[in-house]
């Protein structure tokens, strides 16, 4: 009863707000944004990873200095091209997505192409920083040592800075303020509408026209009134959300996360998709950050190297367990099932299956073993035992081998997931033996009454 009473209160405080959240239109463009940009990270990752490697694995660098540093300008463009500019992608992809589920959901004629590129438009024009000086704004123009801003351009070591992870909250804001004033115009009819004899693509280009203008007198507006403040539209943005990256990379704060990822599975409820949406932009930023020096824990893909090895809860251990030493037979046939997508992160079969979702036995363990791993791997990376997480791998990444190349070839890193996945497993153990137990004496009080049933009949 008391276990009843626990679940219901996270499906009154958590489930319902969190699920009302994760269909908001703005949370599911974010997420699809996220997702569309995972190759792209990936890729401009790897080539980092090849730049860096020597500075790991020492012995590599006169082999290096020889070859692949000559062309080094030419292969980290991938990079540049990637992480450099992640803030563009977000925007055009946010864009893209909100215009569409207004469009789907609302019935409007809304032209996805036109609110992704009406998003980049209103981005690019909080980049350039302005100065208000006697009466007059200016182009700021900054050059020295550490400073390089030609006509209000920042330009740093991977390109214009605004443009990578720094700007991915100003992105995302840009393009929800474009595609709204671009739905507020189509919705109340304030369009070019052009005969029906003109080509369609000719047509929704003027169906733009009135909302492009909107958009950029608002903007400069906004921008205009901020710059004479002696700040920008993209300082402002960055205050709120630099707070929130501050809270999310303490250890407090990763221990808030993962307890909030565990508390909506255990109701029923993806909560690594719901969770990691809204810390994508954070993990990226914070992994550039690690790339220019920094030593921040959270970062990439620190979740799925360190945290969750075999998925959400961290069960690789446990389906290892269950699948070999597990005496009911019901845990046998599921672990075996489930040890080859639980080597890649996937335990869905788990999750649904053993099941975890409203199982008292095992919803402590799957609190625990996540928090846990996160606090090992925080302070293992905060005290430098390990190197942070300098480049993005595939989230199915099998345990330790995500780890090292994400570390740009950390052995301990390895040893770290293993080590964590070693520590989850010991955390579950006391619990899936008690519910091994009580599965096993099931099955056999079910095989005794069917047994009693088949005397009866003879």
């Amino acid at each position: 009863m008391e276990n009843n009473k626990v679940f219901g209160l996270l499906e009154k405080y958590l489930m319902g707000p969190m699920g009302k959240i994760s269909q908001l239109k703005v949370v599911r463009s974010v997420m699809a944004a996220g997702m569309a940009t995972i190759p792209f990270t990936i890729v401009g990752s790897m080539f980092l990873v090849l730049n860096i490697l020597p500075d790991t694995m020492k012995f590599l660098k006169p082999f290096f200095d020889s070859t692949f540093f000559r062309i080094s300008d030419l292969y980290m463009l991938a990079n540049k091209c990637t992480m450099g500019i992640l803030a563009l992608y977000f925007c055009l992809v946010i864009g893209y997505e909100y215009t569409n589920i207004f469009a789907e959901e609302e019935g409007l004629n809304l032209n996805p192409l036109n609110g992704a590129l009406l998003s980049m438009f209103a981005f690019f024009m909080t980049i350039p920083e302005l100065l208000f000086k006697d009466g007059k704004m200016s182009l700021i123009t900054q050059i020295s040592k550490d400073t390089n801003i030609v006509n209000g351009w920042n330009i740093g070591g991977d390109g214009v800075t605004r443009l990578g992870t720094t700007g991915i909250f100003t992105a995302i804001i840009m393009a929800v303020i474009a595609v709204r004033i671009y739905r507020f115009c189509v919705k109340h009819n304030i369009v070019i509408k052009m005969p029906e004899s003109v080509p369609a693509g000719v047509s929704r280009s003027f169906t733009a026209l009135v909302p492009a203008f909107a958009v950029a007198f608002i903007v400069l507006l906004i921008d205009g009134a901020f710059i004479a403040l002696g700040t920008d539209i993209f300082k402002v943005i960055a205050v709120p959300f630099s707070f929130v990256s501050k809270l999310t990379n303490s250890w407090g704060g990763i221990l808030v996360i993962y307890f909030l990822i565990s508390a909506l599975w255990i109701v029923g409820i993806h909560g690594a998709n719901i969770v990691t949406s809204f810390l994508t932009p954070i993990i990226l930023s914070n992994m550039q950050l690690n790339m220019q020096g920094a030593n921040i824990p959270f970062a990439g893909e620190f979740q799925n190297s360190f945290v969750i090895m075999g998925g959400s809860g961290a069960t690789l251990g446990l389906t290892i367990f269950i699948a070999f030493l597990a005496k009911s037979q019901q845990l046998k046939v599921l672990g075996r099932a489930g040890v080859v997508p639980s080597l890649f992160n996937i335990n869905e079969p788990m999750i649904f299956g053993l099941p975890i979702i409203y199982n008292p036995y095992l919803a402590i363990p799957f609190f625990l073993a996540p928090m846990a791993c996160a606090s090992t791997a925080y302070w293992a990376i905060k005290l430098h035992i390990v190197s942070p997480i300098l480049a993005q791998v595939p989230w199915p990444s099998p345990i330790g081998i995500g780890a090292f190349i994400g570390t740009a070839g950390d052995f301990r890193a390895a040893l770290l997931a293993l080590f964590n996945g070693v520590l989850a497993l010991l955390i579950y153990l006391p619990f899936i033996k008690v519910y091994d137990n009580k599965l096993l004496k099931e099955e056999q009080e079910n095989a005794s009454d069917d047994f009693d049933a088949e005397s009866l009949a003879i």
